[in-house]
């Protein structure tokens, strides 16, 4: 799993093929620690065809401002650069599951 910073995340967003799902969260949020064991799966079985990463909200006030984080855990899915999903808080890891697939299976 990748950590994503505000010096590495436009050209890892925008010059990627692979879909990019982004994790923002925080250490202090425990829903947040709930979802890291499910990112860290999503990332071992879907790292040749995807790229899952991590920005720490409180790291990077400026990339969870820019993308409108409100609450945490937000997962956003960028898919050729645009934002392709988004939601907020933990979901099962076939719902990640289901909208990696369709990005991967739209090219």
């Amino acid at each position: 799993m990748m950590n994503l910073t505000k010096s590495n995340f436009d050209e890892t967003i925008n010059k990627q093929d692979k879909p990019v799902l982004v994790d923002f969260w925080a250490q202090w949020c425990g829903p947040c620690r709930m979802l890291t064991p499910i990112m860290e799966e999503l990332s071992s079985e879907y790292g040749e065809d995807a790229i899952i990463a991590k920005v720490n909200v409180d790291e990077e006030m400026e990339l969870a401002q820019k993308f409108g984080i409100m609450s945490i855990p937000n997962v956003i899915l960028f898919h050729k650069g645009e934002i392709a999903d988004n939601s907020v808080g933990v979901r099962d890891k076939n719902f990640y599951a289901s909208k990696l697939q369709t990005a991967i299976d739209n090219g």
